[in-house]
């Protein structure tokens, strides 16, 4: 199994030298995308580290007096060592790059770093044009000139509009932009590249990036910001009602903030699902399991007693998560939580989880039926 996680990527001698590795403690290092020194899976999946390897150089050929050149070119054997102390919670590595026993680079890389860095791709082969190749062009140029999203859009609202009203779909398709925003600004924050937001009928939205995460601090963050996003919009709606005395910002509040609190759910794949498998896989991967396992028999239940057949169909795909997930635990490339970030991250989601039940609370208790709705939901 090859590690995933990319520790470190520097300079040596005109070349990148990159070490990977995991938290089973695999390490590999290369040095201009060749392997060098390889450390295999132990106990100890920290601690110090020494990575020894030998290079080659070849010296120009010397030329005589006379003018005649030697007859041959000379090799000089070049030893590089690179030491590394690594310590994975909170992540911290120490490293120390030395060229014959002499040091040519040092320092230290924290969590920081590693949100940051983009992580080495595989060079992809050039293929010939084909009819698949032509439809997947054909596809790209679609998204590029963003007809798929105007178009999914445009979905969304006659779909909403035909079970409710137009005015009902326009109000469900801010809460959910709105939603989607707070997720593309989490990526932004982590200077990933966005490709905006699609709607998608039935099933609410989706923000996309064209780059993946490197910790699960990210992943976090990135969930919960949509959910957060959707606290705010009810926060802001309810103060609005209060300032006018218009129902409408009293409804919006309300059925916006049920909305986000299934959302927060703790199933896969709604956000709650992300949050929670974060949370339970730093600690470790027996723990990951049961608690993925243990929110996906919740949502059956949910969607057993309250009739809800989408749920069904994001359960299975949250199951297919939960077994990829567990398969592909030794080669991890992200990076877990710390004890603090644990703990944080528990207190955030309960925090947005009880302002907006507070928030439904309230509006159930002005007497108006339809304000009591999402409350009688959550009762059921």
């Amino acid at each position: 199994m090859e590690p995933k996680l990319e520790l470190l990527k520097i300079d040596c001698l005109g070349k990148q030298l990159r070490l990977e590795g995991s938290l089973a403690g695999w390490q590999q290092l290369f040095w201009d995308n060749t392997l060098v020194s390889q450390k295999e899976a132990s106990v100890d999946n920290g601690g110090l580290k020494v990575h020894v390897f030998e290079l080659t150089h070849h010296s120009s050929p010397l030329a005589t007096e006379s003018g005649e050149q030697a007859i041959a070119m000379t090799e000089n054997k070049i030893q590089v060592r690179l030491e590394t102390d690594l310590v994975w919670q909170p992540f911290r590595l120490d490293y120390c790059l030395l060229q014959d026993d002499k040091i040519i680079d040092q320092g230290r890389r924290t969590e920081k770093d590693i949100e940051r860095q983009t992580p080495e791709t595989p060079i992809v082969k050039q293929q010939k044009l084909s009819m698949v190749g032509l439809a997947s062009l054909g596809f790209k140029l679609l998204k590029s000139a963003k007809v798929i999203k105007v178009v999914l859009a445009g979905a969304s609202v006659a779909a909403y509009s035909w079970l409710f009203s137009f005015q009902f779909a326009l109000a469900l398709i801010a809460c959910l932009v709105f939603h989607e925003y707070g997720h593309i600004r989490a990526m932004k924050y982590f200077g990933m590249k966005t490709k905006g937001i699609y709607l998608i009928p039935f099933m609410g939205g989706l923000a996309l990036s064209d780059e993946k995460i490197n910790t699960r601090w990210q992943d976090v963050v990135i969930s919960i910001m949509g959910p957060t996003f959707g606290l705010l919009m009810s926060i802001a709606s309810l103060i609005a009602y209060h300032a006018t005395g218009n129902v409408f910002f009293a409804g919006l509040a309300a059925f916006n903030a049920l909305l986000n609190l299934f959302n927060l759910l703790p199933i896969l794949p709604l956000d709650g699902g992300h949050i929670l498998k974060s949370i339970s896989f730093s600690m470790n991967s027996i723990m990951g399991l049961v608690a993925c396992a243990a929110g996906a028999a919740f949502g059956v239940y949910i969607s057993y007693t309250l009739g809800l057949a989408l749920l069904g169909f994001l359960l299975l795909i949250g199951s297919l998560e939960i077994i990829f997930e567990w398969r592909t635990r030794h080669q991890s490339h992200l990076l877990p939580l710390d004890r603090y970030g644990q703990i944080f991250s528990v207190i955030w989601y309960l925090l947005t989880v009880g302002a907006l039940v507070g928030i439904i609370w309230h509006l159930a208790g002005t007497g108006d039926d339809m304000l009591s709705l999402p409350l009688q939901i959550l009762r059921s």
